[in-house]
């Protein structure tokens, strides 16, 4: 089943698109829209009827990238204090101490980035790894991704079995989708099509 993806400037070329495709026959279950405007997601949301998709959850990445910047955070405050009491003749009496406290503040500091790390990633915030799953390419989600920054709207149409994905792509075109190679450089026009 093929699926079409279509970057739109305006919401109400998205609203119009996606009554075209309701009408067309898609299920509200398989259409779908992302902006990183909260406010004028949910008020696209009311007037359209289809939920907007959220980011894919980090997951353990997320975990674990936090947890590095922990403790190279703690680090950063414990090994300066550490090496001041080895060069002062007269504090050099507490170096072990200062050793303590570098594994007290990599622990700290590994277990805070994880815990931090972990309340970032369950946010539904990764759009590129949401576009992962529709089969793109990495450097294309990526610029996905920076079009979303760039205040575009993005809007799915899941394939169903009685529809074929170019009737999607006609009346992406036919409602305002944008050029992908002029806003993310693809080499792709107007949707990015992808089977699954």
């Amino acid at each position: 089943m093929e699926s079409v993806v279509a970057l739109f400037r305006e919401p109400a070329q998205v609203k119009v698109a996606l009554d075209a495709l309701l009408d067309r026959g898609y299920h509200r279950d398989n259409l779908g829209f992302t902006m990183l405007d909260v406010v004028a997601e949910n008020e696209l949301a009311a007037e359209t009827g289809v939920s907007p998709e959220e980011g894919a959850p980090a997951g353990s990445s997320s975990v674990l990238r936090g947890m590095g910047i922990g403790v190279l955070g703690g680090l950063a405050v414990t090994v300066p204090v550490w090496i001041i009491l080895l060069i002062i003749p007269t504090t050099r009496i507490y170096a072990d101490g200062g050793l303590l406290g570098m594994l007290f503040g990599v622990l700290g500091g590994a277990g805070m980035g994880g815990l931090f790390g972990a309340l970032a990633g369950t946010d539904g915030g990764d759009y590129v790894k949401l576009m992962r799953q529709f089969g793109m390419p990495a450097r294309v989600a990526e610029g996905y991704y920076q079009s979303l920054k760039d205040g575009h709207i993005l809007v799915f149409a899941r394939g169903q079995e009685d529809l074929k994905g170019d009737d999607a792509v006609k009346i992406f075109k036919n409602n305002g989708a944008l050029d992908m190679d002029s806003v993310i450089g693809s080499g792709r026009l107007n949707s990015q099509r992808t089977t699954h």
